[in-house]
């Protein structure tokens, strides 16, 4: 079978295609033959070697595919049942701890860049039936990021206002599920086309960024002048303008830091403004789970920019650091 080995350190250059045994199911693992993956920030840290891990290891933390094979102790699943990876392997349920969330597919332990993986079966979660394998491969990470913010830690409800910022998967899924619950949505973008693009995935309210460099005046202004209910903060560096976006006991999620600048802002946008801010890394077994019934539910179907075939993994990054993509970028197995 073909899979994509990183050398150490690694580099875009030194992914390598190779050729390896296929492997055969432990007692409860399953086999399962992969269709696709898509990319993440962290996926692109792990090729560019800014997250160090071991020579050989098989990168990417998503994964969809079809069972090809059942290990002796496990129950509910059968050959041919389409099944999702999971980003942390050891975290199933309930809140995280240093244990559950010290293990990263395609960092810590091999991922998804691969014609066939094999893993225990608990690290796998069912797909919603009416999305494509290329849809479901978005969801482990960009997915369950967003619907821990907004579902997990936000507990949103109809009615309130929600700040994203940019195109990127974390950030249309956001919209995507505020949309889902009833809430409002005001979008960050910095080119027209991309604004009218969040517009017709149904954002209330878009605003261009870099236009408008002072934009947590604008947010107040299509909020009535009391700022949104939870920010979704992908960019981190200096946030001193989705801080200022944000109402008296409002709420922001920390979930990426896409700028790779230290985090800054004035503590009083804290202090005076009674307000949460909330660090997260994706989320549990059990919160997949709970995505995917209500994504299969509400019929929401993750936007796909541009797919590539394994063997292209690395143009994809390439792709991906352009910052063109609109949506999450994929790759087939």
């Amino acid at each position: 079978m073909k899979r994509i080995e990183l050398n150490s350190p690694s580099t875009l250059e030194g992914l390598k295609l190779v050729e390896r045994d296929r492997p055969s199911p432990g007692p409860d693992d399953l086999l399962v033959r992969v269709a696709a993956t898509s990319l993440n920030f962290h996926d692109y840290l792990v090729a560019k070697g800014m997250m160090p891990a071991a020579a050989g290891r098989v990168p990417m933390s998503d994964g969809v595919g079809t069972v090809a094979g059942v290990g002796a102790n496990v129950k509910g699943y059968r050959e041919g049942d389409r099944v999702l990876g999971t980003f942390f392997p050891n975290w199933f349920d309930g809140p995280p701890t240093p244990e559950k969330i010290a293990a990263m597919g395609g960092d810590h332990v091999d991922g998804f860049a691969a014609e066939y993986v094999c893993m225990p079966a608990r690290t796998f979660t069912r797909v919603p039936k009416h999305l494509s394998d290329v849809e479901a491969a978005t969801l482990p990470c960009a997915g369950l990021t967003a619907w821990r913010a907004l579902m997990v830690e936000g507990k949103i409800m109809a009615g309130d206002s929600v700040l994203v910022q940019g195109t990127g998967g974390v950030s249309l899924f956001a919209l995507q599920l505020a949309k889902m619950a009833g809430a409002s949505v005001v979008a960050l973008s910095s080119t027209k086309d991309k604004l009218d693009r969040l517009k017709k995935l149904g954002a209330d309210h878009v605003i261009n960024y870099k236009e408008n460099p002072e934009y947590g005046k604008l947010v107040k202004e299509a909020t009535g002048g009391r700022g949104v209910d939870h920010v979704v903060e992908v960019v981190g560096g200096d946030m001193s303008q989705s801080m200022a976006s944000r109402r008296v006991g409002g709420s922001t999620y920390l979930i990426g830091a896409l700028s790779r600048k230290p985090i800054s802002f004035s503590a009083m946008f804290m202090i005076g403004g009674n307000a949460r801010l909330i660090g997260l890394t994706v989320g549990s077994r059990a919160e997949q789970e709970d995505m995917v019934r209500a994504i299969e539910l509400s019929g929401i179907k993750p936007v796909v920019d541009k797919v590539f075939k394994l063997e292209q993994l690395a143009d994809a990054f390439r792709y991906q650091e352009s910052g063109a993509q609109f949506g999450k970028i994929c790759v087939t197995c």
